[in-house]
């Protein structure tokens, strides 16, 4: 049913959790994986109003720790892709928004599941702290498979 899943990651353990699922879950249906980094751009970060200089970092300084972090993180989905026997790739991308990203990048790479996971928040917490899986449920035009990640494995 589902040829290429795309799963994105965080470098939580948490998202690290749904991504071994989501490569377990590729691995039973015979299908590929795309893992996914989205680093926001500099701007993003530290907003527009000048508070750059007070962090004393450059927009290329930036640009090196995301790509070492977006390495590592996929690194990770990589690895654990490999010793699953599942053919895989890794991307990373930039956008101001994460879930914008995630959306984006299914559509480049034809991916017909995005597997994400979730905390499962609710009430005021979720309110507060937002939910990119949330929102990536909302501009998806492909399949999104939600995992809920147990904080206690």
């Amino acid at each position: 049913m589902f040829k290429k899943i795309l799963i994105p990651t965080d470098g939580s353990t948490l998202a690290a959790q749904a991504a071994n699922k989501g490569v377990c879950f590729a691995r039973k249906i015979g299908a590929e994986v795309v893992a996914l980094y989205v680093t926001q751009p500099f701007a993003a970060t530290v907003g527009f109003d000048g508070m750059a200089a007070a962090y004393a970092i450059t927009d290329e300084d930036y640009d090196k720790t995301a790509a070492e972090q977006a390495q590592k993180y996929l690194k990770a989905v990589m690895d654990r892709a490999e010793t699953a026997g599942v053919k895989a790739t890794a991307r990373a991308v930039s956008n101001f928004n994460v879930a914008d990203g995630i959306v984006q990048a299914v559509e480049e790479d034809n991916c017909d599941l995005i597997f994400i996971g979730s905390h499962g928040r609710s009430g005021l917490s979720r309110l507060l702290l937002g939910s990119v899986t949330i929102k990536v449920l909302s501009l998806a035009k492909t399949a999104v498979l939600v995992y809920r990640v147990k904080e206690s494995e």
